[in-house]
């Protein structure tokens, strides 16, 4: 199979059908290719969702007419070429007649003289072009305009620096299991192993590898040394502070790894692992089984506790809510093309659904570190606001500044690329006992 050919119909799924694109990579025509072909198609594909509207606004430049519907993969195919031609190394020549070639694999030997025409113009005038369409934000930073004017509303100081960092190709980092290692130990191993890397500021366990490489080249990872986890993400077990056999839920735990990092860091805990997917937990079990840990799999509506939940109130809870993942645009880019501005109001209902009924599961004196991967005020602060108005039983703890400048009254937020970490947001949250 042609690695460009899969590639381009990758893309036709993930652009044209919302399909979501690492789930599209995971698919067996994908699987099918030799790894280093697995790479270049992970590569481009990442790379023309990322930059999809500034290809598309260079498109609407050079084509005629927009292609029929039935020709969406010819589309995806100059893209995918238009992408090698501005953003990678590739020799000009070596992008334009592969993705000629590409096209009769396709069967579609008509679109070869199309392709060829449209990436030879696009060399012949590539910086007019470009300067013309850079013009236009959407074009220049290849957001959608409702997303940036959200940011833009929220983040007026800085939702050009956010929009950047989304742009950005995410960094590769571990979370080293602190009961096998520590964090210099396993620095000291990859050096061994040639593996450049770094400990990352703000966390107890992280380190960002200079490099990003396949999961099993790593030492020790296939019998639970280390993980894969943004230093953003890995700050949720560190603000959650639990005692050993207190009885944990992590509401949304898929795909495990806030609930492994939470058995590492903290003895015999009593912890159910919730989430609504089955398929998900599924991600769960294979986290904890190579970690050897060992928690409830519950499956179940976290804003229904009454069709799962045996009555027994929680000490802790890690929240990490349904949400728009704005915050890991850079990690997930097709975020960019599948989320819509309609999605946010209902987002924050099924936000505020799940944590009145997580609050009623929480024993008096007990924790809710309530968490999303969004850089959005409504999902984040004005939800944890309004939760607070509403509810006399609950009351903020400040939490200890980790990697950003932003901790603000009501909890913390960070930003894409502050401290090199994803976007997220938290809020802990203390029950008390009412007179």
């Amino acid at each position: 199979m042609n690695s460009r050919v899969v590639a381009a119909k990758v893309l036709l799924k993930v652009v044209y059908q919302g399909e979501s694109l690492t789930d599209v990579l995971q698919h067996a025509t994908v699987q099918t290719l030799s790894p280093r072909d697995q790479a270049w198609v992970r590569n481009v594909c990442f790379g023309s969702i990322r930059w999809h509207g500034r290809l598309g606004a260079v498109l609407r430049q050079l084509l005629a007419k927009p292609m029929k519907k039935a020709d969406k993969d010819i589309e995806c195919l100059l893209r995918i070429g238009l992408y090698q031609l501005i953003y990678q190394r590739t020799p000009d020549h070596a992008a334009v007649n592969e993705t000629v070639a590409a096209a009769r694999k396709l069967k579609k030997v008509w679109a070869s003289r199309l392709i060829n025409a449209v990436l030879r113009g696009f060399l012949r005038r590539k910086e007019a072009v470009l300067e013309e369409i850079d013009q236009f934000e959407t074009a220049r930073y290849s957001f959608p305009p409702w997303l940036s004017d959200r940011l833009k509303l929220a983040w007026p100081d800085h939702w050009q620096s956010i929009l950047e960092a989304s742009n950005t190709q995410a960094p590769m980092v571990l979370r080293v299991n602190q009961r096998l290692h520590s964090r210099d130990e396993y620095l000291a191993i990859l050096q061994k192993a040639d593996l450049s890397a770094a400990a990352v500021e703000h966390t107890d366990n992280g380190i960002v590898l200079e490099q990003a490489v396949p999961v099993y080249d790593l030492p020790g990872f296939a019998a639970g040394a280390v993980s894969v986890q943004d230093s953003a993400a890995q700050l949720a077990a560190e603000l959650l502070p639990c005692e050993p056999g207190q009885r944990v839920l992590d509401a949304c735990a898929a795909p495990g790894g806030k609930a492994c990092h939470l058995l590492e860091k903290y003895n015999d805990l009593d912890l159910v692992a919730l989430d609504s997917s089955e398929r998900r937990l599924e991600q769960v079990t294979e986290n904890l089984e190579r970690l050897k840990l060992s928690a409830a799999i519950v499956t179940g509506d976290a804003a229904q506790p009454e069709k799962w939940w045996d009555g027994q109130l929680f000490d802790c809870i890690l929240l990490d809510a349904p949400c728009s993942a704005t915050g890991v645009i850079r990690r997930h880019p097709d975020i960019k093309l599948l989320r819509k501005d309609r999605d946010i109001a209902n987002l924050q209902q099924e936000q505020s659904a799940i944590l009145k009924a997580a609050w009623a599961m929480l024993k008096p004196g007990g924790l809710l570190l309530y968490a999303t991967c969004s850089v959005l005020p409504e999902e984040n602060e004005l939800q944890i606001k309004a939760f607070l108005q509403d509810t006399e039983s609950a009351v903020l703890e400040i939490l200890s500044q980790k990697g950003s400048q932003r901790l603000s009254v009501v909890g913390q937020q960070i930003l894409p690329g502050d401290a090199g970490m994803d976007g997220f947001y938290y809020a802990l949250l203390r029950k008390i006992t009412q007179d």
